[in-house]
């Protein structure tokens, strides 16, 4: 039910697309039962939210503030006083817009506007993405009013009453699928006659994932497959050169695939990165999907979102530093077995959490009160 009361919101957070575009999707959510909100996104200076959050039609501040390097690093010198700015902008931001609540998704800068937001009373609420809690949210936690997360047995980070199991909130589009192959095909020039592998290492790309593409792409399109290929934004020149120079007719190479419902709907399988959004958004589409976890991530979190679903048997795993050489032969055993690729499917959309953005609306609002 909409309403005109008209609520001040603050997001905060990004960094990847696995925190902006879940941040966009609660703003939607909100605007949509309460269209006469004020929403402000906070970003880190330089990153890439700073560009997606504007072209989602919203408006946001920048602040300084950079990541702490777990290595000896020189970038460490200047951690404190950008820290130090981050805060003291954030207490500014926070005076100026006076609002209601704010909300943190993880990333470099959710967490000096959540700690000012705490610290002056104003009620937080913390999205984390991945089975594994960031460290940043677990030490907002304790003072958070609602913790909402996208995997069960999250007490053993956060405080179990704060928590609300949501799910991770996605773009609306992918919810509806139906009737979108043959758009799909069209789109992407796309043979009817080959099955169709999506391969996603990300918005910026994935360099494991490929070498890997880049390793078989020969025997794959021999072996009667086409791929539809996300390389990111850092190899799409090298990945579309090499590709061209292929002679290859159906390897589609592309630096960022705007269309994802589209993607998904031509797709017979997916090789993907396991970052919090990819995994969220493969429950709903439900394909058969084989994930290459990245290892350098905090925690190796990817590898934990992975196991989840593997040990629900809904996803396999093929380790990075395997994945170059063994690609085709898991797409090919994966899609041989059709009885084992169709269970797959069933049973990752068993992990689907379709409502979760008009969860954590409802959660927010109950901190608003």
């Amino acid at each position: 039910m909409k309403d005109n009361k008209t609520y001040r919101i603050m997001i905060s957070g990004g960094g990847t697309g696995g925190h902006i575009y879940p941040a966009i999707a609660i703003a939607n959510a909100w605007k949509e039962k309460h269209p006469a909100t004020e929403i402000l996104f906070v970003g880190a200076e330089g990153k890439m939210e700073m560009q997606k959050v504007p072209e989602a039609g919203y408006r946001i501040e920048g602040l300084p503030v950079a990541g702490l390097q777990r290595n000896l690093s020189l970038s460490n010198l200047s951690f404190l006083f950008k820290l130090m700015k981050s805060l003291n902008r954030s207490k500014t931001l926070l005076k100026e817009f006076k609002p209601d609540a704010v909300v943190g998704v993880g990333g470099y800068a959710s967490g000096p506007l959540l700690f000012m937001a705490q610290r002056n009373g104003i009620p937080s609420l913390i999205q984390e993405q991945n089975s594994y809690a960031g460290l940043t949210n677990k030490l907002l936690a304790k003072r958070a009013a609602k913790i909402c997360v996208a995997y069960p047995h999250m007490e053993k980070f956060f405080p179990a009453d704060k928590i609300q199991y949501t799910g991770n909130p996605v773009r609306k589009d992918i919810l509806f699928l139906e009737g979108k192959k043959e758009k799909a095909f069209a789109h992407f020039n796309l043979d009817h006659g080959r099955k169709v592998v999506l391969v996603l290492g990300g918005s910026l790309g994935a360099r494991t994932i490929n070498q890997a593409v880049l390793a078989d792409m020969e025997a794959l399109e021999q072996g009667g497959y086409q791929v539809l290929w996300q390389s990111g934004k850092f190899y799409f020149n090298d990945m579309q050169s090499k590709v061209a120079s292929s002679g290859l007719r159906h390897i589609h190479v592309l630096e960022f695939i705007k269309e994802m419902d589209l993607a998904y709907a031509a797709a017979d399988m997916v090789v993907s990165r396991a970052g919090a959004l990819s995994v969220s958004e493969l429950s709903l589409v439900g394909r058969p999907v084989v994930f290459i976890p990245s290892p350098n991530v905090a925690e190796d979190h990817q590898t934990k979102n992975a196991m989840a679903y593997v040990e629900a048997g809904a996803a396999l795993v093929l380790k990075d530093a395997e994945a170059v050489g063994k690609l085709k032969s898991t797409i090919d055993d994966l899609l041989a077995d059709q009885v084992k690729a169709s269970q797959m499917s069933e049973n990752i959309k068993k992990l689907a959490k379709p409502e979760a953005a008009k969860e954590i609306v409802e959660a927010l609002e109950s901190i608003i009160g």
